[in-house]
Formats: structure tokens, C-alpha cells, sequence
């Protein structure tokens, strides 16, 4: 079965990037996020890490396109 929520090593993982750089996505908002336990572990849903993958894709044509956003 695949898991719902993902941690934050997993989404460091998917993206490539560090450790930091995921928390700072977190904590801006910008990668959507909930805390759980007893010492507030931060998960995301595997449906908000592809959501912010397709914005990322639709910002990126943007900028290449000229400011031009795609559907």
C-alpha cells in the first residue's frame, strides 16, 4: 500500500534537495503541511508534493514563455 503522508526526508528525497531547504518549503506555506505526535513531525500528503510539482512546472513554462501561463 502506498502511504498517504509522506515525512520530510521522503519529500527531500522526491525533490532532490536538502533537509533545510524542504523545512523552509513547509514553514512558508508554500508546500502545504501538517504537524503529528507528540514532538509535531511535519508530513506531507503525497497529492500536495505532486500539486507542488505541477505549480513548479507551470511556473517554469511561465518564466520560459515569457509570463505566458499554461493550463
Amino acid at each position: 500500500m502506498t502511504s498517504r503522508f509522506l515525512t520530510l526526508a521522503d519529500v527531500t528525497e522526491v525533490l532532490n534537495i536538502s533537509s533545510t531547504q524542504a523545512y523552509a518549503l513547509v514553514r512558508s506555506g508554500e508546500l502545504p503541511a501538517i504537524q503529528v505526535g507528540g514532538r509535531g513531525q511535519w508530513r506531507v500528503e503525497a497529492s500536495e508534493l505532486e500539486g507542488y510539482i505541477q505549480r513548479m512546472y507551470a511556473e517554469t513554462r511561465a518564466k520560459i514563455d515569457g509570463g505566458v501561463p499554461h493550463d
